[in-house]
């Protein structure tokens, strides 16, 4: 009896250790699925936001060879800043458009208390300065900002001018579109756990 007692302890235990392994599979697969779902959900309200103050955006991204969205909040403590977020790559062109899940970090020193919440649009028009985005990242140093003219009739803004030829970037804050988009020591890369 004890026998058989033992033995089923040890085989209970074995198949508890086997099963274990594809349940914590399977909920880091829905994990990913509803990070992924996120994301797309944050992509499709910063894109309705910015249709909103730049009506002009909805025709670029509708004929550029793709666009990226992304989403970060900046900690500024004291003497040094540091920024996360997460966004999304869309490739257009083909039958389906191609999704490439992406991180972003930067990091600073400036003088400075306070948190930055803002989202970027990046629209591609040349096919290889996208590639080049998704495959190196882009690390921005240096002078690489987008700056926003104001259009003449009202309040509108004009197209983003931009460091970088064959994109448009746009940067929205909680008070819209900002006349100046920040890139500098921003460093892009492709979220391997999303992919």
């Amino acid at each position: 009896m004890k026998i058989s007692s033992l033995l089923l302890s040890t085989l209970t235990l074995a198949l508890g250790l086997t099963v274990a392994p594809a349940d914590s599979a399977a909920f880091a697969k829905a994990d990913a699925e509803d990070k992924r779902a996120e994301i797309r959900e944050m992509r499709t309200t910063v894109l309705e936001e910015l249709y909103k103050l730049h009506p002009d955006a909805k025709a670029k991204i509708k004929h550029a060879a793709g666009y990226a969205v992304f989403s970060n909040v900046g900690v500024n403590l004291v003497l040094a800043s540091f920024a996360g977020g997460k966004g999304i790559v869309v490739t257009t062109g083909t039958l389906k458009d191609r999704e490439t899940f992406m991180k972003m970090g930067s990091a600073g020193i400036g003088l400075g208390l306070g948190v930055k919440d803002f989202r970027a649009v990046f629209i591609f028009y040349d096919k290889d300065k996208l590639e080049d985005f998704l495959d190196k990242g882009w690390d921005f140093g240096g002078q690489a900002d987008a700056a926003a003219k104001s259009d003449k009739k009202g309040a509108a803004l004009g197209a983003a001018e931009t460091a970088i030829p064959g994109v448009d970037i746009f940067q929205i804050t909680k008070n819209g579109l900002a006349l100046q988009a920040t890139l500098q020591g921003t460093k892009y890369w492709k979220d391997k756990d999303l992919n």
